[in-house]
């Protein structure tokens, strides 16, 4: 088997853990690479940029969602989160900052591995797939992650911009909240309706804050879903 481009950047202080987890990614072919503090993930991932970072959100000096939060700023690299924190709260927090997904400590070290492989697949066919044309004034780069209302580039997590591409491929039409979980989240995964709608809430902010109009560009629609009006 082919092994896959990149590298895998593992984010634990527990080194056992960490050892564990880079064992497995190594067997399933990826390159891994370890940081056991928080300090200087972000100045890594710069310079090195990895094909995901798996992130513990517990780490010493720097947490992990600060960590993501300041990848966000500037990088679309997938992030999976890694927490023993399972309140619903946390893993919103965590969404909202632009995590690709999330698992919960303790965890099948398998499941760690399949999980990237889907975040990793699901980056690889949205760059496959031909670019939704420009509508409203909003242009997408398929490859490079970004779009634009007009001449302002939107500050989009990779969540946001695959809902956004979504919304584009349909002007108009309806999507139910599971449509957008179908289309966002490939691994079908179980996503609450409050995760989505936060989604949506932090995507229309940031279209009305780029558009000098101030106009609305997701339409709610009650007790069905969402459209790009």
């Amino acid at each position: 088997m082919t092994a896959p481009s990149g590298t895998i950047l593992v984010v634990e202080d527990e080194i056992k853990i960490a050892e564990l987890l880079a064992d497995y990614f190594r067997k399933a072919e990826f390159n891994v690479q370890q940081l056991h503090t928080g300090v200087g993930v972000v100045e890594w991932v710069t310079r090195n940029s990895p094909a995901l970072v798996l992130l513990d959100v517990m780490l010493p000096e720097v947490d992990g969602l600060s960590i993501c939060r300041e990848l966000r700023r500037n990088s679309s690299v997938p992030i999976m989160l890694v927490t023993a924190r399972v309140e619903e709260l946390d893993r919103l927090l965590g969404l909202e900052l632009g995590a690709d997904d999330y698992i919960c400590k303790p965890f099948s070290p398998r499941e760690v591995v399949a999980r990237a492989r889907a975040v990793l697949r699901r980056g690889e066919r949205l760059l496959n797939r031909a670019d939704p044309a420009a509508y409203a004034g909003i242009r997408i780069d398929q490859e490079g992650y970004r779009a634009w209302l007009g001449q302002a580039l939107l500050d989009l997590t990779p969540v946001e911009f695959r809902l956004l591409q979504t919304l584009l491929r349909h002007p108009g039409r309806v999507f139910s909240r599971a449509d957008l979980v179908g289309a966002v989240y490939l691994d079908h995964r179980v996503v609450t309706d409050r995760t989505v709608d936060t989604h949506v809430k932090n995507l229309r902010r940031k279209l009305a804050e780029a558009d000098a109009s101030g106009a609305d560009l997701i339409e709610s629609v009650y007790g069905m879903g969402y459209r790009l009006g």
